[in-house]
């Protein structure tokens, strides 16, 4: 067994992210303030959106893009079930249903046809994902869900970077969600953002964020005579800091040079893995291309290993994978929901692992891994 172990990813962060975060600190500012305007500017310019609300978290922005549609009790809402499980429960935070549809068995994302399936009357939008960075064919899904009056709210936590036609994930998006997990190529350590093309909905969000308040602290700050807040509804503590938003700042500035290199190593696992026998890598769809925010493959029914032993196996070699994107219906939580048949979900969850994908990882590295993975395919 090798004592250098290959993790399966490590955050890009170094002395430029500890320089913004101290800065922050020392600037007598920490909490949501002047950083976090800074990080929500240039992150919707990136991903071109309008504007962008920071958050707490991933799971927070889906909680609040649910609350910004008026979801609750008696709704359905369509969700993918092969994702992190806070998909679906942002659904229940509203009270409202999910839905488990099926997904695409290349990209691992709904489709229009797998929404249409499970959609009933009290199906009132769709929750997208764009599962492991793979971009979903947004383009399909929107115009479906116009015709159906349902609407989109796009998961892209894994997204960042990822195109569709051309464009990045969450340009035109109705509600985006991200997530800044050190899991994701840009990391806050915590963190998420909400983004839209809607004014209104922007100005509510970054009320709900921070307790339903009509003026922020950082509004009552900079103003020279008192302001006497108002509570307008019931909010929610969702707020980003600013030590979090610098950080996220120098991120978003490497974005670029981690997308290219993931490609490049993307590419270079494509090549060496083609002519292994039972093993499917991911790749771009056709609409789009990947950030390969994670790196899969699935293997086939009859692979001389199973999934989990594969694991083993990988760890012994000192590689850390992992298994592939879990499948919410099959956990605890959901023991009891109600769901339609999800013969490809399940046989993704089942058959699939993650493998590592870093920005600094090697030739070397990476021939280790498919050395462990050609001996166990036995080619």
């Amino acid at each position: 067994m090798s004592t250098d172990r290959i993790p399966v990813m490590i955050p890009w962060l170094g002395e430029e992210e500890a320089a913004a975060a101290s800065e922050a600190v020392l600037s007598g500012w920490v909490a949501q303030g002047p950083r976090v305007a800074a990080f929500e500017k240039a992150f919707a310019e990136r991903v071109g959106a309008e504007h962008a609300v920071a958050v707490s978290s991933c799971t927070t922005a889906l909680h609040l893009s649910l609350v910004a549609l008026g979801l609750g009790a008696g709704d359905e809402v369509v969700v993918p079930s092969l994702s992190f499980i806070a998909t679906a429960n942002a659904v229940r935070y509203v009270g409202a249903e999910p839905v488990f549809a099926d997904v695409d068995p290349a990209t691992g994302n709904l489709t229009p046809a797998t929404v249409d399936a499970v959609r009933t009357p009290r199906t009132k939008a769709v929750l997208a994902v764009h599962q492991g960075g793979v971009p979903a064919d947004v383009h399909a899904l929107r115009a479906a869900c116009a015709d159906r009056e349902l609407a989109l709210v796009e998961d892209a936590a894994c997204a960042i970077g990822s195109t569709v036609g051309g464009k990045p994930v969450g340009h035109g998006a109705l509600l985006a969600a991200w997530s800044f997990h050190p899991r994701k190529l840009v990391t806050t350590g915590e963190g998420g953002m909400v983004t839209t093309d809607d004014a209104d909905w922007a100005a509510r969000l970054r009320r709900l964020r921070e307790h339903g308040m009509n003026a922020s602290a950082a509004e009552r700050h900079a103003s020279d005579r008192p302001v006497l807040e108002s509570y307008l509804e019931v909010g929610f503590n969702y707020r980003m800091t600013d030590v979090q938003a610098a950080i996220g700042l120098v991120q978003l500035g490497k974005l670029d040079t981690m997308i290219a290199r993931r490609r490049e190593l993307a590419a270079r696992y494509a090549e060496l893995l083609h002519d292994v026998p039972g093993l499917t890598p991911v790749c771009d769809p056709a609409h789009g291309q990947s950030n390969f925010q994670s790196y899969w493959v699935l293997l086939a029914e009859d692979f001389p290993v199973g999934r989990d032993d594969l694991l083993a196996v990988l760890a012994a070699a000192g590689v850390s994978a992992r298994r592939g994107i879990m499948a919410a219906h099959l956990e605890p939580a959901y023991a009891d929901h109600p769901h339609a048949p999800l013969p490809v979900t399940e046989r993704l969850t089942r058959d699939s692992l993650i493998l590592p994908l870093f920005h600094t990882m090697t030739e070397a590295q990476q021939d280790r891994v498919v050395a462990v993975l050609r001996e166990q395919a036995g080619g």
